[in-house]
């Protein structure tokens, strides 16, 4: 199938499938309730009472639409390329996580439930979902990985002061992919009145679809502001990439754009050569893991793998599986960024712009401006800034002089 024959729209299909990947490989259990929450996130998104809702909300609670900004010191520093940055990190809670909370919990009361449950690795969905929990009164109980909660305390405690339950998972590798194991299980046994509010584009249909409706507003707004601004489309749009929302997000305005280069951007951690990496569209295989056929790091065996980033957000094995079938179509590109690299990005934009990056944006903005220094001053970058950097501090504290070159 050629890129030009693609109807982006078309996907995913009604069975939940991009292509060859995607699709619902859970136990009989789950099938029903996600039968069930199909066609109510279906019937939702074509009430005008549950939009005009959701979009007073995103208004006036999350503070949308977020600025488009022109990075002019950063861009001068490098002296190639313009680098626009998509501001989510001043979204309400400090990242784009929200959108996807406010939709799902909204659903949640229409369902009729009491209680959503989540996982979380860097925080910021925990955040986003006891966020929206306490906005609408919802009991709430979020998943963490005993590592990522080390190295995330700040949030854990956020999550707490908004009244929910943080439970530590101790199992496995104690990190965002051990939480999604946790909470599946806490769902299978509490489905009739919990929702789960899955934080990306991964697991089962209908997830994949539900959670790139609520952040495709990222990149409507973020198209709208560049023409506005510029009178026409960037060359390339950027995103980090490790479930993959903020990215689908930002990419999905651009698809039938094919002048527009996308460029996901995944955690080579300690580099590919390693195997200290959460990379799994750039060194993965075709598997199947938390419910969906996608590119996963696992061994010959099938098993999965142990990754690592310094981005808790990125430190994930697999990848939604809308992002393996752009890749495999040859629309979007992916790459991956060392920690080190990300965090002289952290440190670059801190200081040129007076703007803390999460650490998993600084990763894309790393080969943003690797890109940018290459390109001429004409060009366009659109560089999706997912997170705010104040939950980052401490390990950048902590890591910061191991690094000693600029980018």
């Amino acid at each position: 199938m050629s890129m030009q024959a693609v109807r982006w729209d078309a996907y995913p299909d009604e069975r939940g499938w991009f292509g060859e990947f995607g699709g619902r490989f859970v136990p009989e259990t789950l099938m029903h309730p996600l039968e069930e929450l199909a066609a109510a996130f279906e019937e939702a998104i074509r009430d005008p009472q549950f939009l005009a809702e959701l979009d007073n909300l995103l208004q006036e609670y999350v503070g949308r639409p977020t600025p488009l900004y022109f990075a002019r010191r950063l861009t001068e520093y490098l002296g190639g390329a313009k680098i626009y940055l998509k501001r989510e990190d001043l979204a309400h809670t400090g990242a784009h996580k929200i959108n996807n909370t406010l939709g799902q919990a909204l659903l949640t009361k229409r369902m009729g439930k009491p209680r959503v449950i989540a996982e979380t690795g860097a925080g910021q969905h925990g955040v986003a979902t006891a966020t929206a929990a306490a906005l609408l009164g919802l009991e709430c109980v979020i998943y963490m990985g005993e590592l990522d909660m080390e190295r995330q305390r700040l949030n854990v405690f956020r999550m707490k002061l908004l009244g929910a339950e943080v439970v530590p998972v101790r199992s496995g590798s104690r990190t965002l992919k051990d939480a999604i194991n946790e909470a599946l299980r806490d769902w299978v046994t509490n489905v009739r009145t919990t929702h789960y509010v899955l934080g990306s584009v991964a697991g089962p249909h209908p997830f994949p679809r539900m959670v790139r409706y609520f952040q495709s507003v990222i990149g409507r707004e973020a198209k709208q502001q560049i023409l506005e601004r510029e009178g026409r489309l960037p060359d390339y749009v950027v995103a980090c990439v490790g479930g993959g929302s903020n990215a689908i997000g930002i990419f999905w305005a651009f698809l039938p754009h094919e002048e527009v280069h996308l460029i996901g951007v995944e955690a080579a951690g300690k580099g590919l050569e390693t195997g200290e990496h959460a990379a799994s569209l750039c060194a993965g295989s075709v598997g199947v893991l938390h419910g969906a056929k996608t590119f996963v790091l696992q061994d010959e065996d099938g098993q999965i793998l142990d990754t690592h980033s310094i981005s808790a957000g990125l430190d994930y094995p697999a990848v939604g599986p809308e992002h393996a079938f752009l890749k495999a179509r040859g629309r979007a590109r992916y790459v991956a960024v060392t920690d080190e690299e990300a965090l002289a990005a952290f440190e670059l934009l801190a200081k040129t712009e007076g703007i803390l990056p999460a650490l998993e944006p600084a990763h894309a903005l790393a080969y943003a401006c690797q890109l940018a220094r290459k390109l001429p001053k004409e060009t366009i970058i659109l560089v999706n800034l997912s997170g705010r950097g104040d939950k980052d501090v401490e390990v950048v504290m902590q890591a910061l002089p191991q690094v000693r070159r600029a980018i």
